[in-house]
Formats: C-alpha cells, sequence, structure tokens
C-alpha cells in the first residue's frame, strides 16, 4: 500500500509517500512555517509527488494531521487531502497531532510513560499520555497546573518522557514538584509517523475532520449583536 501523509498543524509544512513494505521514505519534504501553510503547501505536494514513479494515480490511501493544532493550519491540510483523496478515488484517514507525537517514543520507550503536550496558550497544553499500561490521559485540553495533577497520578516508575512544543513548561512544573522528566523532542510531528500511522489506520474510525479539543475564542453578544456603549 502507497500512502500520501501530511501535516500543516503546528509550525511545518510537510509531506512524504510511504509504503508498508518499507520504513524508507519514497518522497518527502519539510518547511518550518509559522504561517502560510495555504501558498506553500500545494506546490510542496507537487515536488514530492514528481520524486515517484506513477504519480498520484500509484497512490491508495492519503492520510493528514487533524489536530490539535492551528486553526487555519488544519483546514489547509485537512481540504488538500480530502480534495486528493476525492480526484483519486481513494481514502483519506485523519491522524491526530498527538498521536503523530507520541509514536517513535512509544516505539522507543514501551514501559515507561511518555506524554505529547502541544502549547495550546494562555497557560494550558493539548495533553496525551501513554504507558506500557495503555493510556493515561486521553486527549485533553488541560491547564499546565492540572495536566501535572494528572501526572503525578500515574505510575512513574520506568521514567517520563515529554515531547511537543508544550513540553518545556509541563516539564519546569513537573520539576518543580519534585517529578523527574525528560524532554526529547519539542517540535511538530515526524512526517513519516504521520505516514505510517495512516496506513495502519481504519479509514471507517479514524475519519478526517479536525480535532481542536476547545472551543472557539470569539463569541456572540447579546444574541448575536454587539453591544453599544
Amino acid at each position: 500500500m502507497r500512502i500520501l501523509a501530511i501535516d500543516t498543524a503546528l509550525d511545518a509544512c510537510s509531506a512524504c509517500v510511504a509504503n508498508d513494505e518499507s520504513e524508507e521514505l519514497l518522497g518527502v519534504e519539510t518547511m518550518t512555517l509559522a504561517r502560510g501553510h495555504a501558498e506553500a503547501l500545494l506546490p510542496l505536494i507537487e515536488r514530492v509527488m514528481a520524486q515517484i514513479d506513477g504519480g498520484f494515480e500509484s497512490l491508495d490511501r492519503v492520510a493528514v494531521t487533524v489536530g490539535p493544532g492551528s486553526y487555519t493550519g488544519l483546514r489547509v491540510g485537512l481540504s488538500a487531502a480530502r480534495a486528493i483523496g476525492l480526484a483519486a478515488k481513494i481514502p483519506v484517514v485523519g491522524v491526530t497531532t498527538l498521536s503523530a507525537l507520541l509514536a517513535p517514543q512509544l516505539a522507543l520507550n514501551a514501559d515507561g510513560l511518555v506524554i505529547a503536550a502541544i502549547d495550546a496558550r494562555h497557560g494550558a497544553v493539548y495533553l496525551q499520555a501513554i504507558s506500557g499500561a495503555g493510556v493515561a490521559v486521553a486527549p485533553s485540553r488541560l491547564a499546565i497546573e492540572q495536566a501535572v495533577d494528572r501526572i503525578s497520578a500515574e505510575d512513574l516508575s520506568e521514567g517520563v518522557t515529554l515531547v511537543g512544543s508544550g513540553a518545556p513548561a509541563l516539564a519546569a512544573v513537573a520539576k518543580a514538584r519534585g517529578i523527574a522528566v525528560r524532554v526529547a523532542e519539542t517540535g511538530p510531528p515526524q512526517i513519516g509517523w504521520v505516514a505510517q500511522l495512516g496506513l495502519v489506520a481504519d479509514p471507517e474510525q479514524a475519519l478526517p475532520r479536525p480535532l481542536y479539543l476547545r472551543g472557539v475564542d470569539a463569541q456572540p453578544q447579546d444574541h448575536a449583536r454587539i453591544a453599544l456603549r
């Protein structure tokens, strides 16, 4: 099976092509971007597809990160993935940003507690934690202090590994409470792991829908009318 993976959820614009017969990527490109994903993504995908034989017709599936992440970035990636899936008549699967961050660390540290934390601003993180016993904390938006409370309730004897943009802030609070943690990575997901998770995802369950874990900031006033002063 050959898959095109796309990630625009955080501060990267990435795409790769992989298959289920080898861990080596057939084509890949990643750009670090704080904004401008809409302008960069399609040309980037075209360059990646030019690296492989058969082009878009050789694809069997598309995977895309669904969040949590930037509202605009997520919409850009999801729109591109759905359009390619529709045109090529192939399934599109969603991969959560947190899962893509966790996967490489779980492969290295199957027994310890691995935590993915993405900066959600305003003193909060988007967080998911998994240990050898299973899911310790389901995907959630938590205040950093509350996140550390949840972590401290788990078995920490096998070590704690943090990844993601929210890892440094979470680590600072954890260490202040005497909890030993290790920050392994603070960048966006590795696009190759988005592809690997997409290859094993069930298209009936892993739908390409945005995962925000929070409501919108803007709220209507007085039944959608702005109050006059």
